[in-house]
């Protein structure tokens, strides 16, 4: 009678488990769709202005997001530390760690700001002509306005996620997605005595949002379970000992996120060399694959933060049991999403394009996207899981491996047919994305499992 007991309580913990992080991930992954939004609503619109805009903007968010992953990953550290002090009964030094972290958010800002005001040296580079060019830069120009409240943002946002409140930034996200509408109108056709900008008005528009959500987040940080913290009961001079921590466990994170998203932005511009319908058919495919990663990506979030309170709190078999309570859901989740996207992918191409040659190539390619379901969203749970322990610095080499020894490689190997090799073009690029997610995924895991079950590991990364 033992074992079925036994089996049931686990049972039962496994399903509470599951419950806390649909909880937690279903907010967040309605922030990530609705700034998702915010993106598409800058294509539509830059779009019916002229390709030369549309073709600005897209090369203008090619450096914007990896970048700006690259740096804000110094931010992205706060959630792991604020979710262990939470944890270990510790809520008022959480008020410490985020002020030290506003030094981190000027710092980081003051070098973005920097990269994207001197950006244009990347276009020329790369032979982009003047009109296009002209758009990116002033669109980069414009957004570099608001770097210091979109870093600010994610801090306080992490703050909010850290002592397990998902939802404001979901209400964020929501008002940003409404007020993007009018202020882009403004802004690219000009009225109410601004100037029309076309596509750098997206910029402009970007900033003054980034600046209001901004500022909605540092009212939300006055609620009571913010207030806890004491974050405004003082002003605190930089604290070289808790700004270590932050660079310690962040630049880790920012590596690998940048290398994740320059990884998929070098293979936008390198398959622009095959032609439109190509490059049409990859940005399909791309946008599709997003809106499936956002599910997962948030499933992860929320299993950083589980993982971190319970790490906290000393619990390490529940720390473990809700890596792999996530790391399960992860998989089943990949299966479905992938089963569905092969039978209906001509169906769901045709949604966004009439060309039958890019549909029938996006088709095609949709192909892949659901064969590494299952590498792409367990990967991304097993390396914010890891984060939840504070274990970033292993996940970023294995990242670096993945993507740059692996997927760029097969994929330039392939796409172009290097050493005789016949090119494949677009099918070539994709498979070395598979291969390097593969590697990912399955090192990732491997060096989960090896460490929820690792107290004196847990432990010694607990205490960076």
């Amino acid at each position: 009678m033992r074992a079925p007991f036994f089996e049931r309580v686990v049972m039962s913990a496994a399903a509470e488990e599951f419950r806390t992080l649909v909880r937690l991930a279903l907010p967040l992954m309605a922030a990530q769709l609705l700034q998702m939004a915010q993106g598409v609503m800058d294509t539509i619109m830059a779009g019916h202005l002229s390709a030369v805009d549309l073709a600005g903007i897209a090369l203008a968010l090619s450096v914007l997001w990896p970048s700006q992953f690259l740096v804000s990953g110094l931010v992205m550290a706060a959630t792991p530390i604020i979710a262990q002090l939470r944890g270990a009964g510790r809520v008022p030094e959480v008020g410490e760690v985020v002020r030290q972290g506003f030094w981190i958010v000027a710092f980081a800002s003051l070098l973005l700001t920097v990269f994207w005001r001197n950006v244009e040296f990347v276009y020329v580079a790369l032979g982009i002509d003047a009109p296009t060019m002209a758009i990116a830069v002033g669109y980069l120009d414009a957004v570099s306005w608001g770097t210091l409240p979109l870093l600010g943002y994610f801090l306080v946002r992490y703050l909010c996620e850290g002592m397990g409140e998902t939802r404001p930034a979901m209400y964020m996200a929501l008002a940003a997605l409404v007020l993007k509408l009018p202020l882009n109108y403004v802004f690219m056709y000009g009225h109410w005595g601004v100037p029309a900008m076309g596509g750098v008005g997206c910029g402009w528009a970007s900033a003054i949002l980034w600046w209001a959500e901004f500022t909605g987040m540092l009212l939300v940080a006055r609620l009571p379970f913010a207030r806890a913290t004491g974050l405004y009961s003082r002003f605190s001079r930089p604290d070289w000992g808790v700004l270590k921590r932050f660079f310690v466990i962040g630049w880790p994170i920012g590596a690998t996120a940048f290398a994740e998203s320059f990884a998929f932005a070098l293979m936008g511009l390198l398959l622009g060399r095959f032609g439109p319908e190509t490059l049409a058919a990859h940005q399909i495919v791309g946008n599709l694959n997003g809106m499936t990663f956002m599910v997962p990506l948030a499933l992860g979030m929320a299993t950083t933060i589980r993982v971190g309170y319970n790490v906290g709190a000393n619990d390490f078999a529940r720390a473990r049991l809700s890596a792999l309570v996530a790391l399960r859901a992860a998989a089943i989740f990949a299966v479905v999403v992938g089963a569905i996207l092969l039978v209906a992918r001509f169906f769901i191409v045709s949604l966004f394009s009439t060309d039958p040659k890019v549909n029938a190539l996006a088709a095609t390619v949709v192909i892949f996207v659901a064969a590494y379901q299952l590498a792409d969203d367990t990967q991304v749970v097993a390396i914010r899981a890891l984060r939840g322990y504070k274990d970033t610095k292993v996940p970023m080499w294995l990242a670096l491996f993945g993507y740059w020894i692996v997927a760029v490689p097969i994929g330039c190997l392939l796409g172009f047919g290097l050493f005789a090799i016949e090119p494949l073009g677009i099918y070539g690029f994709w498979s070395g994305m598979t291969a390097g997610l593969v590697f990912v995924a399955v090192a990732a895991t491997y060096r989960l499992w090896r460490t929820v079950g690792d107290v004196g590991r847990i432990a010694r990364l607990a205490s960076a």
